[in-house]
């Protein structure tokens, strides 16, 4: 783990003295909810869960992104829950950012700690507790599994960041670089969240233009992101979340290393919802 940082909400809120002007934007192609305004107060409760909030950053809203749903949770010592997903076809990953987060799964239970990646396919019946004596606090992705006749559901499995070496992106001298939790052409898979890791100075040096929609929360560092038509400034703790064919590009600011946990849907023909 050492090098490794993850930032993640601490919750409270801040002085009545305080400025409310901020770089919270929700826009047409992409919403920015910076770190700030993870506060208590926007928490929600979930049903079958002890001891825990979550802040729900992004949900499927007609119009805009679709797939998925992202969630920060954060378990109490003793909290958790035995009744953790309500739908059947829905599969997740859980990704750590502080703490010891117990899953268990068939009868076997496996400790994540930060840098932890779990994928639970539908159904699994997977449980969670937080039996440590802090805090832990994980990322929770949800999607509706996108059924393909012919093609198995993927299998669970649990891994953690130290254990897996990034893929450094073409042309770029290790500059930018991609972990992949999963084989990128293994088309059981209908999601990847993988982590972005770009050294200073580094760039996406074009506007990325494509199908997939976005969930990017920024793990460490800072970056100046184009967004559609607008540049904005982004820092550890900051979540962005984009629409399919949104423009986006980036520069990494430094002094240290600009990394970001990204969700995007993957290996899927368009649905045709009208014929």
């Amino acid at each position: 783990m050492t090098g490794r940082t993850y930032f993640a909400p601490q919750g409270g809120l801040p002085p009545q003295t305080r400025l409310h002007t901020g770089r919270a934007v929700f826009t047409d192609a992409y919403a920015v909810i910076p770190k700030g305004v993870m506060s208590d107060i926007v928490t929600s409760a979930l049903p079958f869960w002890e001891g825990a909030r979550a802040w729900i950053l992004s949900r499927p809203l007609s119009g805009f992104a679709e797939t998925f749903s992202q969630y920060i949770l954060e378990v109490a010592p003793g909290g958790g829950s035995d009744r953790p997903e309500p739908e059947a076809d829905v599969e997740a990953v859980l990704f750590v950012l502080e703490g010891a987060l117990t899953v268990t799964l068939d009868g076997q239970s496996q400790v994540m700690q930060p840098g932890g990646f779990a994928f639970l396919p539908p159904a699994s019946g997977w449980t969670t507790r937080n039996d440590g004596a802090t805090p832990v606090r994980f990322h929770w992705f949800r999607k509706a599994y996108d059924f393909v006749d012919g093609i198995d559901v993927p299998d669970a499995f649990f891994v953690n960041e130290a254990d897996v070496a990034p893929h450094p992106m073409p042309d770029t001298d290790g500059v930018w670089a991609t972990t992949r939790f999963v084989d990128p052409t293994d088309m059981r898979y209908d999601m990847h969240v993988t982590i972005v890791t770009f050294e200073p100075g580094g760039v996406i040096p074009f506007e990325e233009t494509h199908v997939m929609e976005h969930g990017l929360y920024v793990l460490e560092g800072k970056a100046v992101y184009r967004l559609n038509q607008d540049w904005v400034e982004v820092e550890a703790g900051d979540y962005m979340w984009l629409r399919a064919f949104c423009p986006q590009a980036c520069y990494a600011g430094g002094p240290g290393k600009f990394r970001y946990l990204l969700y995007k849907d993957v290996n899927r023909h368009a649905k045709l919802a009208f014929r």
